[in-house]
C-alpha cells in the first residue's frame, strides 16, 4: 500500500481511533482540523478537543478555523496538497472549494448505515427507535447531508440493552478499522462507491434537551429504548422530591421488567416502575451533581415507597 497525504478532520471522542489508525498506518497526516477550544468542567476552562489532544501528542499540526467559508482558511486548505481529507464527526460544513481541493477526494465516517440516520445523532436515534442493527459507513463527501456514495459499510448489531455510550465506543473502533480499509483500497484505486438508494432514508435529528425527560405512560419498551439511547449522555430524566429537596434523577441503565400499573408509579422496593404498558426496572441513577450509583444505593440515601409517583 503506498501512503497518502491526508488532511484529517474530527474533533470528539469517536473520531480519535481513526486518527490513531491512519497515523499508525504511517500516512502522512499533512494537518489536523478540528474544533476551536471550548469551556468546560466546573472552571468552564477552554478545553482542547479530544482530536486537539491526541494530535498534538503526536506532533501533528492542528488548525482549529471556526468557518471553512472564508477564502483565506480555503486558501490555507489547499495549501496542504493532501490526496485525501478523511472528516469523522467534525463538526463544520465543508463548502466546495474544500470538497474539491484533495485529488483524491474527501470521505467522511459516518456511524450509520446509510442512507438510514443521516445528520447529526445516529447512534442515539438507531438505540432510541429500537433498531436491533446499526453500524458505519465510509462516504465519498458530496454537497447534502451525507448524501454521497457509500465506498465501504460494515453491520453491528444492537442487543437489547445496549447503550449509546456503549454502541458509541464499539462504532469508534469498528469504523476506525474501516476507514483504514477504504484508505488502503483508494491508495491501489480500487475503492468502488455506490450512490445510496432514494428508499429507507431516515433523519438522526440533534438531540434536544426537551427531549431527555422521561415520559411514563409510553409503553415500556418505547421507555426502555429512550433511557439507553440517551445514556450516558445528555441522560434520560425524572424529577423526584418536593420543594427544595426536589432533584433531577438522570437514568443511566435499566431493564425490562414485570408489573403494571398507573404511569410513573414505583411498583416495589426495587425501583420498578410502571409504564403506559409493562414495567421498567431502574438499575443505575445519577442525581443531579452527585455520581452515578446503583439503584440500591439511591434508595439507601431516599425514602422511595411503593406507590411513589415519579414525574
Amino acid at each position: 500500500m503506498s501512503h497518502l497525504r491526508i488532511v484529517y478532520m474530527g474533533t470528539p471522542d469517536f473520531a480519535v481511533p481513526a486518527l490513531a489508525e491512519i497515523v499508525g498506518v504511517g500516512h502522512d497526516v499533512a494537518a489536523v482540523y478540528t474544533q476551536p477550544p471550548r469551556p468546560a468542567g466546573r472552571g468552564m476552562q477552554e478545553r482542547p478537543s479530544p482530536v486537539e489532544q491526541f494530535a498534538r501528542a503526536h506532533g501533528l499540526d492542528v488548525l482549529t478555523p471556526v468557518s471553512l467559508k472564508d477564502l483565506d482558511v480555503q486558501s490555507v486548505f489547499a495549501a496542504h496538497e493532501a490526496d485525501v481529507a478523511v472528516v469523522v464527526a467534525y463538526g463544520l460544513i465543508l463548502p466546495a472549494a474544500v470538497l474539491d481541493a484533495p485529488g483524491l477526494g474527501c470521505f467522511n465516517l459516518h456511524a450509520s448505515l446509510l442512507p438510514r440516520w443521516r445528520g447529526a445523532a445516529p447512534i442515539q436515534r438507531a438505540i432510541m427507535a429500537g433498531d436491533a442493527e446499526t453500524g458505519v459507513a465510509v462516504m465519498r463527501m458530496a454537497q447534502g447531508l451525507d448524501t454521497g456514495p457509500v465506498c465501504l459499510s460494515e453491520r453491528v448489531a444492537i442487543s437489547a440493552n445496549t447503550t449509546a455510550g456503549e454502541l458509541h465506543d464499539t462504532l469508534a473502533t469498528v469504523g476506525a478499522s474501516l476507514m483504514a480499509r477504504a484508505l488502503s483500497a483508494l491508495s491501489r484505486d480500487a475503492l468502488g462507491c455506490t450512490d445510496q438508494p432514494a428508499d429507507g432514508v431516515t433523519y438522526a435529528a440533534k438531540i434536544d434537551k426537551a427531549e431527555a425527560r422521561i415520559d411514563w405512560s409510553l409503553p415500556a419498551q418505547s421507555v426502555h429504548d429512550h433511557i439507553r439511547g440517551l445514556s450516558p449522555h445528555p441522560g434520560a430524566w425524572f424529577g423526584h422530591g418536593a420543594g427544595k429537596a426536589r432533584a433531577r434523577v438522570k437514568v443511566l441503565r435499566c431493564e425490562r421488567a414485570q408489573g403494571s400499573g398507573a404511569p410513573g408509579t414505583v411498583r416495589d422496593d426495587r425501583l420498578t416502575i410502571a409504564c403506559g404498558e409493562g414495567a421498567v426496572r431502574l438499575i443505575q441513577v445519577q442525581r443531579a451533581g452527585k455520581a452515578a450509583m446503583s439503584a440500591a444505593d439511591f434508595l439507601h440515601g431516599n425514602d422511595v415507597p411503593a406507590g411513589t409517583v415519579m414525574a
